[in-house]
């Protein structure tokens, strides 16, 4: 296995046991700076005793922290009529309904406009979802250009979203039949928070595309293609739920099956997505 792979299978497991990286390494004793590069795929060898104490935290084999049981499961999982074997779902709008309501409870507490902070908040989302800067230096940015001291935009972020439930159920059932991942446009930490309260399903991603982590957006030719290669599986097979019609077709262009989540209509959109994945 290369150390891609380890660092995505680890991010994975690590995932569905519901552990943020601190959290995980206060387990298992290492470095933060440890876990971190490994599951960036950043140490080309990690120590077999590393990888073993990750794998006994997590409740794993070492053949199956290795990813050696990556064939068998796959094979478990089945397809659905029109082909698709492997099901990405967005994060924000699709599993959480969108943070808008962050930026009104930053306007009350800063007495800064909306208008102005919004402006300062997508001026500068792009570069934290493509992890060009970190979360400390986007807060401080935003913070500068509000005039105010100190802006904890994780904070305002976890109180404003919510879980759409309906999403959640779908996602869980389609684990059962299909093999399924993330693909969002994200900040640094953010999947590791959200999962920790609950905020998205704790599950075993078979992949994880983290915008951050990956120095890609979407609509961005790039993200795509990390994520098709990390499905490990034809453009045909896979299908992408989304909010955004934008990110779909991008996503289409590549010969991948999509559909449109409208979070507006949660339990609509739900049905739609789970009777477009009526296994054979």
């Amino acid at each position: 296995m290369d150390e891609q792979s380890l660092g995505r299978h680890l991010q994975a497991a690590r995932v569905a046991a519901g552990l943020t990286q601190q959290e995980l390494c206060q387990k298992a004793d290492i470095s933060y700076s440890t876990l971190a590069k490994i599951e960036r795929g950043a140490i080309k060898s990690p120590s077999v005793f590393t990888v073993q104490r990750l794998s006994e935290v997590l409740g794993l084999s070492l053949d199956g922290m290795m990813g050696n049981t990556h064939g068998a499961a796959h094979s478990q999982k089945g397809r659905s009529r029109t082909g698709v074997s492997f099901v990405y779902f967005d994060i924000n709008g699709c599993l959480v309904r969108f943070f808008h309501r962050a930026f009104t409870e930053m306007a009350r507490d800063t007495q800064a406009p909306a208008d102005a902070i919004e402006s300062a908040f997508w001026h500068h989302n792009d570069a934290i979802c493509r992890g060009e800067i970190g979360l400390d230096e986007f807060n401080a940015l935003l913070a500068e250009q509000l005039g105010v001291d100190t802006i904890d935009w994780q904070k305002y972020y976890m109180a404003s979203v919510d879980a759409i439930h309906e999403m959640h159920d779908v996602v869980t059932w389609a684990a059962q039949h299909y093999r399924i991942g993330l693909l969002s446009n994200i900040m640094p930490g953010f999947i590791d928070a959200m999962v920790a309260t609950g905020l998205l399903p704790v599950l075993s991603y078979d992949v994880i595309v983290d915008s951050s982590a990956v120095g890609a957006i979407k609509p961005e030719r790039k993200i795509y293609d990390i994520a098709q290669e990390r499905a490990n599986v034809p453009p045909e097979e896979i299908l992408f739920v989304d909010d955004s019609r934008t990110n779909l077709m991008a996503a289409e262009k590549l010969g991948w099956h999509v559909m449109w989540f409208d979070d507006f209509r949660p339990e609509e959109s739900a049905d739609r997505v789970k009777n477009a994945l009526d296994p054979i």
